[in-house]
């Protein structure tokens, strides 16, 4: 079963930048889509962004269009999250999600079999 294993857990200051990673236990992570989801305390886990199997489609949530950015390279096993001008309201854990074969990729949880673990994420002065 795949494996999902996300880094970059942080403190960062408001309006301050933070780049996350997901590394999978797989050479052929181009068969997946990737999505990453973050679940604020006392909150609903929501969808962020995602990518699809080689990259050419791309989605974000309207909270974070023009400062997150999803990236991937398969050659590494790795998905990435670029996220600037945070804000403390995105003070959450940040999972990454995997989706076997998907045409494109959605941001609803329940189109996700393989989840990490998550990260922590604390923006605050």
């Amino acid at each position: 079963q795949l494996q999902l294993v996300e880094s970059g857990s942080g403190l960062v200051q408001p309006g301050g930048s933070l780049r996350l990673s997901c590394v999978a236990s797989v050479y052929t992570l181009d068969y997946y889509a990737i999505g990453w989801f973050r679940q604020a305390p006392g909150k609903d886990r929501e969808g962020v962004s995602c990518i699809s199997r080689s990259g050419g489609y791309i989605n974000y949530a309207d909270s974070v269009k023009g400062r997150f950015t999803i990236s991937r390279d398969n050659a590494k096993n790795t998905v990435y999250l670029q996220m600037h001008s945070l804000k403390p309201e995105e003070t959450a854990v940040y999972f990454c999600a995997a989706d076997r074969d998907a045409r494109d990729c959605s941001l609803g949880l329940y189109d996700y079999d393989y989840w990490g673990q998550g990260t922590r994420v604390t923006v605050s002065s």
